[in-house]
C-alpha cells in the first residue's frame, strides 16, 4: 500500500470534484487532512511568531486589484515557459520537458528552450507530436470585478502568493505597531497559480496553502542579530553551489558560512523547526543554495529547504529563505505613490525584507512521506505528536460491563488537553491498526483490570509497547511524552 493509497483511503486529501473526474492541481482535504493542516499551521505560528514579539499574523484579501501586481512586477514576470503540441494540442511546461530529458533549463530564455527542444528532438509526451516554439505564460488567475460589461470591468487577480498582502499593509501596520523594526508580518492562507501542467499530485497545486513570514528590517543591520551567538555553533546541512558540483551536502557551523548574521540566524531557526519540532531526521533535510541564474532577480540570497521524500523521488523543495532587499516596498512606493520610507532613531530608509516561505500542502505531504512506514503486519504513520490528527485514542476493550462508561469518562478527562478519538467498534487489534495508519501516537485501552485497580493500558504507536498506568496519572504522562 502506497502513501497516496493511505491518504485517499483515510481521507487525508483527495481530488477535488472527484465525482466529475477531478481536475489536475486541485485537491480537497478530508477531516484528517484538516486536523493535520491545522496542527501544522498552529505549530508554525507558535514557533516563528514566538521568535520576536514584533512578529504578528495578519489576514488579507485573496483578491487584489491589478495595480498591486503592476507594482510587484507579477504582471511582467510571473511567467512559466509554455509549449504546445501541434497534434494533440496539449500544453506543457517547457522547462520540465527539458529536465525530463536531463537538460538543465534554469535561467534559459524562451528562445533557448525552443532551440534545446528542437536540438534534442523532444516530442509531446502524450502523443509524440511536434512541439511549438516556447513562449511565456502568465500564471495568475484574472477576475473582472463588479457587473460592468466585458472590457469595462475593473481588473483584479487572485493572489499568487500571500506576500503581497504584507507589503501593501506594511505602512499601516508599521504605524500601528509604534514604528518597531525589525517587524514581521505573517500570513497563512490560500494562493492561486495557473500551473500549465501540474505534476506529482498533491505537491504542485493550482490552489495552494502558504505560511509566510515577511521580516522588515534595517539594511544596515543585515550582518547583525542580537541572538546570533545562541546559534553560531549550530551545524547546518547545506548543499551550496560548489557542493552541488560534487553532489554531496555538508554539515557546516553557521559561523563558518558566508551568509550575513541576520540571514544566518533565521536559517538556524528554520532548521531547528524541521529537526527538533517536526522531528524530520537530519539526513533527510538540507538547505540548497540557488545560483544567480536560478533565483528571482530581486533575491540577493536564496536558500531552499529540501526534504527527501520517497514518493517524490528524492530531495524536493519544502520552502525558501529569500533576502528580497527593498524590491517589494520600493516597487509599491513607485507604483502607488505612497512613501514606504520609515524613520527609526533619526535615520530614514526603506526597509529590506527577509522572507521565510513555506508551502503548507507540500510540507504536509513530505511529513507524511517521512512518517510513512510499511511493516510486515501493519502500515504506520509515525507523525510527530504536535501535528498528528489525534494525539490519543481511547478504547473500551468490550462494549459491556461498564467499560464504555468508564472509557467515556477518561475521554472527557483528556479531551480538553489533547486531541482525542473514541472508538468502541471492532476488535482491539483492528482499532490499533486504524490508529497506527492515521498517525495517532498513543492508544488507551480500558479493560476489566480497570474496574479493579483504575489502571489502563497505554500503548505506544511506534514501538507497540504497552504498559499499565493509573488513570489519574494518564494526562500528565501523555503531556510529558508528547512534549519531549
Amino acid at each position: 500500500m502506497s502513501l497516496m493509497d493511505v491518504a485517499l483511503r483515510r481521507g487525508f486529501f483527495y481530488p477535488s470534484s472527484e465525482v466529475y473526474g477531478g481536475t489536475a492541481g486541485l485537491y480537497d482535504f478530508g477531516h484528517l487532512g484538516v486536523l493535520l493542516k491545522h496542527h501544522f499551521e498552529d505549530t508554525w505560528r507558535k514557533f516563528f511568531l514566538g521568535l520576536n514579539q514584533n512578529f504578528v499574523e495578519i489576514d488579507t484579501c485573496t483578491i487584489m486589484p491589478q495595480a498591486v501586481f503592476e507594482g510587484s512586477g507579477h504582471l511582467k514576470s510571473f511567467n512559466d515557459p509554455l509549449t504546445q503540441c501541434t497534434s494533440c494540442h496539449r500544453r506543457h511546461k517547457a522547462d520540465l520537458l527539458l529536465e525530463d530529458n536531463e537538460i538543465e533549463a534554469e535561467g534559459m530564455t524562451a528562445e533557448e528552450m525552443s532551440d534545446e527542444l528542437s536540438l534534442h528532438e523532444v516530442k509531446c509526451p502524450v502523443c509524440g507530436g511536434q512541439l511549438s516554439p516556447v513562449h511565456w505564460f502568465n500564471m495568475m488567475f484574472s477576475l473582472a470585478l463588479g457587473a460592468a460589461e466585458k472590457g469595462d470591468a475593473e481588473r483584479a487577480y487572485l493572489r499568487p502568493e500571500t506576500a503581497q498582502g504584507c507589503y501593501v499593509s506594511f505602512k499601516r501596520l508599521f504605524e500601528v505597531m509604534r514604528n518597531q523594526i525589525p517587524m514581521g508580518l505573517a500570513i497563512i492562507g490560500r494562493a492561486y497559480r495557473n500551473e500549465i501542467s501540474p505534476r506529482q499530485g498533491f505537491y504542485r497545486l493550482r490552489e495552494l496553502n502558504q505560511a509566510e513570514l515577511q521580516i522588515f528590517f534595517d539594511p544596515d543591520s543585515l550582518d547583525a542579530h542580537p541572538d546570533f551567538s545562541t546559534v553560531e555553533n549550530q551545524k547546518l546541512r547545506i548543499l551550496s553551489i560548489e557542493d552541488r558540483e560534487k553532489g554531496e551536502p555538508r554539515e557546516v557551523p553557521l559561523k563558518a558560512m558566508d551568509v550575513p548574521k541576520f540571514y544566518g540566524y533565521y536559517m538556524a531557526k528554520v532548521q531547528e523547526f524541521y529537526l527538533k519540532v517536526l522531528k524530520v531526521p537530519e539526513h533527510l533535510f538540507r538547505f540548497r543554495e540557488l545560483s544567480e541564474e536560478e533565483r528571482a532577480f530581486y533575491n540577493k540570497i536564496h536558500w531552499d529547504m529540501e526534504i527527501y521524500t520517497e514518493s517524490l523521488g528524492g530531495f524536493k523543495e519544502a520552502g525558501g529563505i529569500h533576502y528580497r532587499t527593498d524590491h517589494d516596498l520600493s516597487g509599491h512606493e513607485k507604483s502607488s505613490g505612497t512613501k514606504m520610507e520609515v524613520t527609526v532613531q533619526g535615520r530614514k530608509f526603506i526597509p529590506h525584507v527577509l522572507e521565510l516561505s513555506f508551502g503548507v500542502d507540500r510540507n504536509l505531504l513530505m511529513l507524511m512521506d517521512v512518517a510513512y512506514t510499511q511493516e510486515e503486519e501493519r502500515v504506520v504513520l509515525k507523525l510527530p505528536p504536535v501535528v498528528a490528527p489525534y494525539t490519543v485514542a481511547v478504547f473500551p476493550l468490550v462494549s459491556k460491563d461498564g467499560l464504555v462508561e468508564i472509557s467515556k469518562e477518561i475521554f472527557n478527562d483528556l479531551k480538553d488537553t489533547f486531541n482525542v478519538f473514541f472508538d468502541e467498534k471492532g476488535s482491539i487489534g483492528k482499532r490499533y491498526r486504524r490508529q497506527d495508519e492515521i498517525g495517532t501516537p498513543y492508544c488507551v485501552t480500558i479493560d476489566y483490570d480497570t474496574l479493579e485497580d483504575s489502571t489502563v493500558t497505554l500503548r505506544d504507536r511506534d514501538t507497540m509497547d504497552q504498559e499499565r498506568v493509573h488513570r489519574d496519572s494518564l494526562s500528565s504522562i501523555l503531556y510529558e511524552r508528547i512534549n519531549l
